[in-house]
């Protein structure tokens, strides 16, 4: 499928009006030309080839890992961080604590902790010492329960 890159472009400009960044999903060849902030790379991209573009100054390039093996390639593709999956939320790539822990001592790069995270839990990213992490259901929860 083809990219649409008038909506690219719309979506450009919303996040630059409102101070977001916009990461392109797996197509770093097109985020660059159209000059965005970065790419998003999914754990399923394993191609090295992303090396050989020539990356602007501020341009981040994000990962998804669940194992050690998707981490390694993802050092491969140069990434800036990696997001490590699933912390807390047991689906089939479920960490938990201590291999999230064990994960995370096996690379220097910047890892972001996502899956499950809320605010019963989120005092446990303290333990992990990650560079950031993303949640749905942290900020999801914002809705008011009727009397």
């Amino acid at each position: 499928m083809k990219p649409n890159i008038r909506k690219i472009n719309e979506i450009k400009k919303f996040c630059k009006l409102s101070g977001r960044k916009f990461f392109l999903s797996n197509n770093i060849k097109l985020a660059l030309k159209l000059n965005l902030d970065g790419v998003y790379l999914p754990s399923f991209n394993k191609s090295i080839k992303i090396n050989i573009y020539s990356k602007k100054t501020n341009f981040l390039v994000l990962g998804s890992a669940h194992n050690l093996k998707e981490i390694k390639i993802k050092e491969k593709q140069n990434v800036d961080a990696i997001f490590l999956s699933s912390l807390f939320k047991k689906k089939k790539t479920y960490l938990g604590l201590k291999r999230f822990k064990n994960l995370k001592s096996k690379t220097l790069l910047k890892i972001i902790a996502l899956g499950g995270i809320n605010k019963n839990n989120i005092k446990e990213l303290r333990l992990l010492n990650v560079y950031g992490f993303a949640a749905i259901s942290f900020f999801n929860n914002t809705k008011k329960k009727a009397p």
